[in-house]
């Protein structure tokens, strides 16, 4: 008979055991449905600040009360002059839908995100937010000595959102660590080269705008109608042509 005795495990190796068990209970479909939730998250977090942002644009558009005008031909010419609103207001819209729009794009092509990339979606959206503000700002001086230093205002804002884009993108990109694996590369170099126009439109949209504040929202219906023409860098994952 065998004096020895039977051996109790360590702590440790019971500890050890149990997260072996546990990695090998995690499943390749398991991980992908928790990045999937994952980026999930943070997409949905980030359409309720844009739709937040598209919606506070309403509030630039006053209301020509009746104690203000008390006659037909008095509430159209109010309404009518009111018109720097009216632009103000339709080129924000088309703005922030455009870069909804990229943003959703961006999502379209990663497959996790981390804290890195958390903090520079939130630059993005501090920019977005701001909008509606500059958006005010542009309508109450279009027309008026303030013009240019709105349109400047303006500027300035978009220009940050532009940079905040690109270093968003940056980092997905960056070792392909967030990316999902069939990207094709032609579609990077396409939404790289997109994303790299509007700092550099934006900045010159600026300089317009120290002589003309027109010159300048020009530029940035110019801006608008560019992203919203489907390219390359807008093509879903997984139908890209590479011949194109």
């Amino acid at each position: 008979m065998s004096d020895e005795s039977p051996r109790i495990p360590a702590d440790d190796d019971a500890f050890c055991d149990l997260a072996e068990l546990e990695v090998k209970e995690v499943s390749p479909e398991r991980v992908a449905t928790r990045l999937l939730r994952e980026t999930g998250r943070v997409e949905a977090f980030s359409d309720g600040v844009f739709a937040i942002a598209v919606t506070l644009l309403v509030f630039a558009l006053a209301v020509p009360t009746y104690e203000k005008v008390t006659s037909a031909a008095g509430l159209r010419h109010a309404l009518v002059d009111q018109w720097p609103v009216y632009v103000a207001f339709l080129m924000s819209f088309f703005t922030i839908i455009v870069m909804w729009a990229s943003h959703h794009n961006i999502f379209s092509l990663i497959r996790r995100v981390d804290h890195t990339f958390l903090l520079l979606n939130g630059l993005v959206l501090m920019g977005v937010v701001v909008i509606p503000f500059t958006t005010e700002v542009l309508a109450s001086h279009l027309g008026h000595p303030g013009a240019r230093v709105a349109a400047q205002v303006y500027c300035v804002v978009s220009l940050f959102i532009a940079v905040s884009y690109n270093a968003l993108w940056w980092w997905a990109r960056r070792g392909g660590h967030l990316l999902e694996p069939d990207v094709h590369p032609a579609t990077l170099k396409a939404v790289t080269r997109q994303y790299a126009v509007a700092p550099a439109v934006y900045l010159i949209a600026f300089g317009l705008s120290f002589a003309s504040a027109w010159a300048s929202i020009g530029v940035f219906i110019f801006v608008s109608v560019y992203y919203a023409i489907p390219t390359r860098a807008t093509v879903p994952l997984g139908e890209e042509d590479p011949a194109r």
